[in-house]
Protein backbone atom coordinates (compact mmCIF):
# COMPACT_ATOMS: atom_id res chain seq x y z
CA UNK A 1 0.00 0.00 0.00
CA UNK A 2 1.15 3.65 -0.85
CA UNK A 3 2.50 5.62 1.94
CA UNK A 4 0.78 9.57 2.87
CA UNK A 5 2.63 12.15 4.41
CA UNK A 6 0.16 13.99 6.41
CA UNK A 7 -0.14 17.20 8.66
CA UNK A 8 -2.64 18.20 10.89
CA UNK A 9 -3.87 20.03 14.13
CA UNK A 10 -5.18 16.92 17.30
CA UNK A 11 -8.16 18.15 19.65
CA UNK A 12 -5.47 19.64 21.77
CA UNK A 13 -5.24 22.25 18.44
CA UNK A 14 -1.61 21.04 18.27
CA UNK A 15 0.45 20.97 15.03
CA UNK A 16 1.28 17.64 14.21
CA UNK A 17 2.25 15.76 11.32
CA UNK A 18 3.80 12.10 9.93
CA UNK A 19 3.24 9.52 7.60
CA UNK A 20 1.04 6.29 7.73
CA UNK A 21 0.06 3.63 5.22
CA UNK A 22 -3.50 3.50 3.89
CA UNK A 23 -5.04 2.42 0.46
CA UNK A 24 -5.94 5.36 -0.87
CA UNK A 25 -6.41 9.85 0.24
CA UNK A 26 -9.98 8.70 1.38
CA UNK A 27 -8.65 5.96 3.80
CA UNK A 28 -5.68 8.03 4.90
CA UNK A 29 -8.22 10.69 6.33
CA UNK A 30 -10.50 8.50 7.87
CA UNK A 31 -7.44 7.03 10.05
CA UNK A 32 -6.70 10.79 10.64
CA UNK A 33 -9.54 11.05 12.58
CA UNK A 34 -10.03 7.81 14.13
CA UNK A 35 -6.56 9.13 16.19
CA UNK A 36 -8.36 12.46 16.40
CA UNK A 37 -6.15 14.63 14.03
CA UNK A 38 -7.78 16.86 11.64
CA UNK A 39 -5.91 16.64 8.61
CA UNK A 40 -4.87 19.58 7.15
CA UNK A 41 -2.79 18.41 4.12
CA UNK A 42 -2.67 14.81 3.17
CA UNK A 43 -0.28 13.22 -0.12
CA UNK A 44 1.32 10.65 -1.27
CA UNK A 45 5.20 10.24 0.02
CA UNK A 46 7.31 10.26 -3.14
CA UNK A 47 8.77 6.87 -4.23
CA UNK A 48 12.15 5.51 -3.67
CA UNK A 49 13.94 5.48 -7.58
CA UNK A 50 15.98 2.62 -6.34
CA UNK A 51 13.00 0.72 -4.81
CA UNK A 52 12.80 -1.68 -7.19
CA UNK A 53 16.26 -2.60 -8.30
CA UNK A 54 17.18 -5.64 -6.00
CA UNK A 55 21.01 -5.78 -5.35
CA UNK A 56 20.57 -2.08 -4.19
CA UNK A 57 18.38 -2.92 -1.04
CA UNK A 58 19.88 -3.00 2.60
CA UNK A 59 19.55 -6.66 3.80
CA UNK A 60 17.64 -7.05 7.05
CA UNK A 61 20.81 -8.42 9.64
CA UNK A 62 20.53 -10.91 12.18
CA UNK A 63 21.05 -7.92 15.00
CA UNK A 64 18.05 -6.27 13.37
CA UNK A 65 15.97 -9.31 14.00
CA UNK A 66 17.10 -9.92 17.62
CA UNK A 67 16.42 -5.88 18.45
CA UNK A 68 12.89 -6.03 16.68
CA UNK A 69 12.22 -9.12 18.67
CA UNK A 70 13.25 -8.35 21.79
CA UNK A 71 11.02 -4.77 21.61
CA UNK A 72 8.13 -6.74 20.01
CA UNK A 73 8.33 -9.34 23.16
CA UNK A 74 8.33 -5.98 26.05
CA UNK A 75 5.77 -4.18 23.98
CA UNK A 76 3.49 -7.54 24.43
CA UNK A 77 4.34 -8.13 28.21
CA UNK A 78 2.76 -4.54 28.73
CA UNK A 79 0.00 -5.15 27.17
CA UNK A 80 0.23 -3.59 23.60
CA UNK A 81 -1.86 -4.89 21.06
CA UNK A 82 -0.07 -6.89 18.32
CA UNK A 83 -0.87 -4.71 15.27
CA UNK A 84 -0.20 -1.57 17.38
CA UNK A 85 3.15 -3.06 18.37
CA UNK A 86 3.85 -3.89 14.80
CA UNK A 87 3.14 -0.39 13.32
CA UNK A 88 5.20 1.58 16.13
CA UNK A 89 7.59 -0.82 15.09
CA UNK A 90 7.86 -0.56 11.63
CA UNK A 91 7.47 3.23 12.16
CA UNK A 92 11.11 3.37 14.05
CA UNK A 93 12.53 0.92 12.13
CA UNK A 94 15.38 2.53 9.93
CA UNK A 95 16.50 0.09 7.50
CA UNK A 96 13.77 0.25 5.01
CA UNK A 97 14.15 -3.24 3.41
CA UNK A 98 12.63 -4.58 6.96
CA UNK A 99 10.29 -1.69 7.61
CA UNK A 100 8.34 -2.73 4.14
CA UNK A 101 8.40 -6.09 5.27
CA UNK A 102 7.13 -5.19 9.43
CA UNK A 103 4.43 -3.09 7.19
CA UNK A 104 3.58 -5.81 5.02
CA UNK A 105 3.03 -8.45 7.64
CA UNK A 106 1.27 -5.81 10.63
CA UNK A 107 -0.99 -5.49 7.06
CA UNK A 108 -1.33 -9.34 6.91
CA UNK A 109 -2.41 -9.34 10.66
CA UNK A 110 -4.94 -6.64 10.63
CA UNK A 111 -6.70 -8.85 7.63
CA UNK A 112 -6.96 -11.55 9.74
CA UNK A 113 -3.81 -13.71 9.18
CA UNK A 114 -2.02 -15.43 12.12
CA UNK A 115 1.32 -13.43 12.89
CA UNK A 116 2.94 -16.55 12.08
CA UNK A 117 1.44 -16.82 8.71
CA UNK A 118 2.38 -13.57 7.85
CA UNK A 119 6.04 -14.14 8.95
CA UNK A 120 6.21 -17.14 6.43
CA UNK A 121 5.56 -15.11 3.70
CA UNK A 122 9.15 -13.43 4.54
CA UNK A 123 11.56 -16.87 4.71
CA UNK A 124 14.33 -14.67 4.00
CA UNK A 125 14.28 -13.19 7.26
CA UNK A 126 12.19 -15.31 9.41
CA UNK A 127 13.11 -19.22 9.23
CA UNK A 128 11.14 -21.74 10.03
CA UNK A 129 12.83 -22.23 13.34
CA UNK A 130 11.37 -18.41 14.19
CA UNK A 131 8.31 -19.01 12.43
CA UNK A 132 7.27 -22.46 14.01
CA UNK A 133 8.24 -20.80 17.69
CA UNK A 134 6.14 -18.20 17.19
CA UNK A 135 3.47 -20.29 16.29
CA UNK A 136 3.62 -22.08 19.33
CA UNK A 137 3.69 -18.83 21.19
CA UNK A 138 0.06 -17.35 19.55
CA UNK A 139 -1.56 -20.97 20.16
CA UNK A 140 -0.46 -21.42 23.95
CA UNK A 141 -0.93 -17.67 24.68
CA UNK A 142 2.57 -16.70 25.33
CA UNK A 143 3.83 -15.22 22.89
CA UNK A 144 5.77 -12.63 24.72
CA UNK A 145 7.81 -15.22 26.58
CA UNK A 146 8.64 -17.12 23.24
CA UNK A 147 9.74 -13.94 21.61
CA UNK A 148 12.19 -13.51 24.57
CA UNK A 149 13.15 -17.04 24.47
CA UNK A 150 13.97 -16.61 20.72
CA UNK A 151 15.81 -13.28 20.85
CA UNK A 152 17.93 -15.19 24.12
CA UNK A 153 18.60 -17.93 21.33
CA UNK A 154 19.34 -15.70 18.44
CA UNK A 155 21.91 -13.66 20.21
CA UNK A 156 23.78 -16.98 21.21
CA UNK A 157 23.90 -18.58 17.96
CA UNK A 158 25.28 -15.15 16.51
CA UNK A 159 27.74 -14.91 19.48
CA UNK A 160 28.82 -18.69 18.27
CA UNK A 161 29.06 -17.87 14.52
CA UNK A 162 31.50 -14.90 15.70
CA UNK A 163 33.50 -16.57 17.77
CA UNK A 164 33.98 -19.53 14.66
CA UNK A 165 34.82 -16.60 11.96
CA UNK A 166 37.10 -15.12 14.60
CA UNK A 167 38.59 -18.23 14.43
CA UNK A 168 39.27 -18.52 10.84
CA UNK A 169 39.82 -14.85 9.58
CA UNK A 170 43.81 -14.89 11.22
CA UNK A 171 45.01 -18.37 8.96
CA UNK A 172 43.10 -16.83 5.72
CA UNK A 173 44.46 -13.25 5.88
CA UNK A 174 47.66 -14.73 6.27
CA UNK A 175 47.69 -16.80 3.69
CA UNK A 176 46.41 -14.20 1.44
CA UNK A 177 48.97 -12.06 2.56
CA UNK A 178 51.72 -15.31 2.26
CA UNK A 179 50.63 -15.28 -1.78
CA UNK A 180 50.40 -11.68 -2.64
CA UNK A 181 54.38 -11.67 -1.14
CA UNK A 182 55.55 -14.54 -2.95
CA UNK A 183 53.45 -13.40 -6.39
CA UNK A 184 55.17 -9.40 -5.69
CA UNK A 185 58.59 -11.56 -5.08
CA UNK A 186 58.58 -13.83 -8.09
CA UNK A 187 57.13 -11.56 -10.67
CA UNK A 188 59.62 -8.03 -9.49
CA UNK A 189 61.89 -9.23 -7.52
CA UNK A 190 63.67 -11.92 -8.47
CA UNK A 191 63.74 -10.95 -12.35
CA UNK A 192 66.37 -7.58 -10.79
CA UNK A 193 68.36 -10.53 -8.87
CA UNK A 194 68.80 -13.06 -12.20
CA UNK A 195 70.04 -9.93 -14.28
CA UNK A 196 72.94 -9.99 -12.17
CA UNK A 197 73.42 -13.68 -11.53
CA UNK A 198 73.56 -13.11 -15.49
CA UNK A 199 76.49 -10.89 -15.52
CA UNK A 200 78.32 -13.49 -12.80
CA UNK A 201 78.70 -15.81 -15.85
CA UNK A 202 79.18 -19.07 -13.78
CA UNK A 203 76.52 -21.39 -12.68
CA UNK A 204 73.72 -20.39 -10.52
CA UNK A 205 73.37 -22.73 -6.75
CA UNK A 206 70.79 -25.06 -7.29
CA UNK A 207 68.09 -23.42 -4.88
CA UNK A 208 68.88 -20.33 -6.94
CA UNK A 209 68.00 -21.79 -9.95
CA UNK A 210 64.76 -23.55 -8.34
CA UNK A 211 63.83 -20.05 -7.55
CA UNK A 212 65.17 -18.40 -11.11
CA UNK A 213 62.92 -21.21 -12.94
CA UNK A 214 59.65 -20.57 -10.74
CA UNK A 215 59.83 -16.65 -11.12
CA UNK A 216 60.30 -17.09 -15.32
CA UNK A 217 57.13 -19.69 -15.23
CA UNK A 218 55.40 -17.55 -12.97
CA UNK A 219 56.20 -14.31 -15.09
CA UNK A 220 54.96 -16.19 -18.62
CA UNK A 221 51.73 -17.94 -17.13
CA UNK A 222 50.27 -15.24 -14.53
CA UNK A 223 46.97 -15.32 -16.11
CA UNK A 224 47.20 -18.78 -16.33
CA UNK A 225 48.13 -19.79 -12.10
CA UNK A 226 45.15 -17.17 -11.19
CA UNK A 227 42.96 -18.17 -13.80
CA UNK A 228 43.68 -22.01 -12.34
CA UNK A 229 42.86 -20.41 -8.55
CA UNK A 230 39.90 -18.65 -9.42
CA UNK A 231 38.49 -21.90 -11.67
CA UNK A 232 39.19 -24.24 -8.42
CA UNK A 233 37.50 -22.11 -6.16
CA UNK A 234 34.31 -21.94 -8.65
CA UNK A 235 34.54 -25.38 -8.91
CA UNK A 236 34.29 -26.07 -5.23
CA UNK A 237 31.66 -24.05 -4.61
CA UNK A 238 29.53 -25.58 -8.01
CA UNK A 239 30.11 -29.09 -6.19
CA UNK A 240 29.80 -27.46 -2.80
CA UNK A 241 26.07 -26.67 -4.20
CA UNK A 242 25.38 -30.71 -4.91
CA UNK A 243 23.54 -32.57 -2.59
CA UNK A 244 26.64 -35.16 -2.72
CA UNK A 245 29.27 -32.23 -2.88
CA UNK A 246 27.91 -30.55 0.06
CA UNK A 247 27.58 -34.20 2.16
CA UNK A 248 31.68 -35.10 1.18
CA UNK A 249 33.11 -31.37 1.91
CA UNK A 250 30.68 -31.32 5.23
CA UNK A 251 32.04 -35.04 6.26
CA UNK A 252 35.61 -34.14 5.70
CA UNK A 253 35.20 -30.83 7.66
CA UNK A 254 34.28 -33.23 10.82
CA UNK A 255 37.08 -35.00 9.91
CA UNK A 256 40.18 -32.25 9.12
CA UNK A 257 42.40 -32.08 12.39
CA UNK A 258 42.24 -29.02 15.00
CA UNK A 259 39.07 -27.73 12.98
CA UNK A 260 37.36 -30.69 12.72
CA UNK A 261 36.49 -30.65 16.63
CA UNK A 262 35.50 -27.24 16.34
CA UNK A 263 33.02 -27.74 13.94
CA UNK A 264 31.79 -31.06 15.60
CA UNK A 265 31.30 -28.91 19.00
CA UNK A 266 29.56 -26.07 16.85
CA UNK A 267 27.34 -28.44 15.66
CA UNK A 268 26.15 -30.09 18.77
CA UNK A 269 26.05 -27.45 20.55
CA UNK A 270 23.83 -25.65 17.86
CA UNK A 271 21.43 -28.73 17.51
CA UNK A 272 21.02 -29.25 21.16
CA UNK A 273 20.20 -25.23 21.48
CA UNK A 274 17.90 -25.07 18.48
CA UNK A 275 15.94 -28.27 19.69
CA UNK A 276 15.94 -27.20 23.65
CA UNK A 277 14.25 -23.70 22.92
CA UNK A 278 11.81 -25.42 20.12
CA UNK A 279 10.51 -28.04 23.02
CA UNK A 280 10.54 -25.35 25.59
CA UNK A 281 8.23 -23.44 23.54
CA UNK A 282 5.71 -26.21 23.25
CA UNK A 283 6.64 -26.84 19.24
CA UNK A 284 6.11 -30.98 18.99
CA UNK A 285 9.14 -33.06 18.93
CA UNK A 286 8.96 -34.49 15.33
CA UNK A 287 8.05 -31.01 14.09
CA UNK A 288 11.03 -29.23 16.31
CA UNK A 289 13.39 -32.34 14.55
CA UNK A 290 12.45 -31.49 11.10
CA UNK A 291 14.09 -27.65 11.62
CA UNK A 292 16.86 -28.51 13.35
CA UNK A 293 17.63 -30.95 10.47
CA UNK A 294 16.71 -27.71 8.21
CA UNK A 295 19.15 -25.49 9.79
CA UNK A 296 21.86 -27.78 10.75
CA UNK A 297 24.05 -25.75 8.31
CA UNK A 298 26.01 -29.68 7.83
CA UNK A 299 24.89 -31.90 5.79
CA UNK A 300 26.17 -35.34 7.72
CA UNK A 301 24.33 -33.64 10.91
CA UNK A 302 20.98 -33.23 8.45
CA UNK A 303 20.84 -36.27 7.80
CA UNK A 304 21.39 -37.74 11.05
CA UNK A 305 18.55 -35.57 12.49
CA UNK A 306 16.28 -37.23 9.93
CA UNK A 307 17.28 -40.85 10.58
CA UNK A 308 16.44 -39.94 14.56
CA UNK A 309 13.12 -38.11 13.51
CA UNK A 310 12.30 -41.31 10.83
CA UNK A 311 13.30 -43.36 14.54
CA UNK A 312 11.11 -41.68 16.94
CA UNK A 313 8.08 -41.85 14.46
CA UNK A 314 8.45 -45.40 14.46
CA UNK A 315 8.17 -45.18 18.62
CA UNK A 316 11.46 -45.89 19.38
CA UNK A 317 13.56 -43.17 22.25
CA UNK A 318 15.48 -40.28 20.87
CA UNK A 319 18.56 -41.43 22.37
CA UNK A 320 19.08 -44.63 20.74
CA UNK A 321 18.90 -43.35 17.26
CA UNK A 322 21.30 -40.47 18.55
CA UNK A 323 23.64 -42.78 19.21
CA UNK A 324 23.04 -44.95 16.54
CA UNK A 325 24.01 -42.12 14.30
CA UNK A 326 27.94 -41.88 15.47
CA UNK A 327 27.87 -38.49 14.62
CA UNK A 328 27.06 -37.22 18.14
CA UNK A 329 29.31 -37.96 21.74
CA UNK A 330 28.49 -40.35 23.64
CA UNK A 331 28.14 -37.66 26.77
CA UNK A 332 25.89 -35.87 24.67
CA UNK A 333 23.79 -38.94 23.77
CA UNK A 334 23.92 -40.24 27.69
CA UNK A 335 22.79 -36.84 29.27
CA UNK A 336 20.11 -36.69 26.76
CA UNK A 337 18.62 -40.28 27.96
CA UNK A 338 18.97 -39.30 31.43
CA UNK A 339 16.71 -36.15 30.47
CA UNK A 340 14.23 -38.63 28.72
CA UNK A 341 13.81 -40.46 31.42
CA UNK A 342 13.30 -37.89 34.12
CA UNK A 343 10.78 -35.48 31.49
CA UNK A 344 13.80 -32.92 31.51
CA UNK A 345 14.50 -33.25 27.66
CA UNK A 346 14.27 -29.99 26.98
CA UNK A 347 16.26 -28.62 29.97
CA UNK A 348 19.01 -31.38 29.39
CA UNK A 349 18.93 -29.98 25.72
CA UNK A 350 19.96 -26.13 27.07
CA UNK A 351 22.44 -27.49 29.64
CA UNK A 352 24.28 -29.46 27.03
CA UNK A 353 24.58 -26.09 24.86
CA UNK A 354 25.54 -24.11 27.44
CA UNK A 355 28.83 -26.85 27.95
CA UNK A 356 29.46 -27.07 24.37
CA UNK A 357 28.95 -23.43 24.16
CA UNK A 358 32.30 -23.37 26.48
CA UNK A 359 34.05 -25.88 24.62
CA UNK A 360 33.59 -24.13 21.60
CA UNK A 361 35.64 -21.57 23.59
CA UNK A 362 38.21 -23.65 24.32
CA UNK A 363 38.20 -25.09 20.86
CA UNK A 364 38.69 -22.02 19.41
CA UNK A 365 41.54 -21.01 21.66
CA UNK A 366 43.20 -24.34 20.79
CA UNK A 367 43.16 -23.53 17.17
CA UNK A 368 44.34 -20.13 17.25
CA UNK A 369 47.14 -21.65 19.45
CA UNK A 370 48.41 -24.27 16.85
CA UNK A 371 47.86 -21.84 13.78
CA UNK A 372 49.69 -18.31 15.05
CA UNK A 373 53.03 -20.72 14.94
CA UNK A 374 52.51 -23.02 12.45
CA UNK A 375 51.70 -19.06 10.24
CA UNK A 376 54.99 -17.61 11.49
CA UNK A 377 56.70 -20.82 10.72
CA UNK A 378 55.40 -20.91 7.41
CA UNK A 379 55.59 -17.26 6.31
CA UNK A 380 58.97 -17.05 7.88
CA UNK A 381 60.02 -20.40 6.04
CA UNK A 382 58.89 -19.23 2.35
CA UNK A 383 60.43 -15.59 2.35
CA UNK A 384 63.43 -16.37 4.16
CA UNK A 385 64.17 -19.28 1.65
CA UNK A 386 63.32 -16.96 -1.11
CA UNK A 387 65.90 -14.04 0.29
CA UNK A 388 69.08 -17.33 1.10
CA UNK A 389 68.11 -18.36 -2.08
CA UNK A 390 68.51 -14.65 -4.06
CA UNK A 391 72.28 -14.19 -1.94
CA UNK A 392 73.54 -17.53 -2.12
CA UNK A 393 75.20 -16.55 -5.72
CA UNK A 394 76.69 -13.51 -4.11
CA UNK A 395 77.85 -15.50 -0.74
CA UNK A 396 79.40 -17.83 -3.45
CA UNK A 397 81.04 -14.52 -4.97
CA UNK A 398 82.47 -13.02 -2.08
CA UNK A 399 84.12 -16.80 -0.71
CA UNK A 400 85.60 -16.94 -3.97
CA UNK A 401 87.35 -13.31 -3.92
CA UNK A 402 88.01 -13.94 -0.43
Amino acid sequence: MPIYIWKGVNNKGEKRKGKLEAANEEMAANQLKRMRITPETIKEAPKDILAGIEFLKPKVTGKDVVIFTRQLSTMIDAGLPLVQSLQILSEQQENPTFKTVLRTIRSDVETGSTFADAMKKHQEIFDNLYCNMVDAGEIGGILDTILNRLAAFMEKSMALKKKVKGAMTYPVICVCISFVVLTVMLIFVVPVFEKMFADFGSALPAPTQMVVDMSAFAQSNFHFIFGAIFGLVYAVKRIYKTERGREKIDELMLHLPIIGTLVRRVAVAKFSRTLGTMLQSGVPILESLNVVARTAGNKVIEKAVFKITDSISEGRAIAEPLAETGVFPGMVVQMINVGESTGALDTMLVKIADFYDEEVDQAVENLTAAIEPLMMVFLGGMIGGLVVAMYLPIFSMASAIG
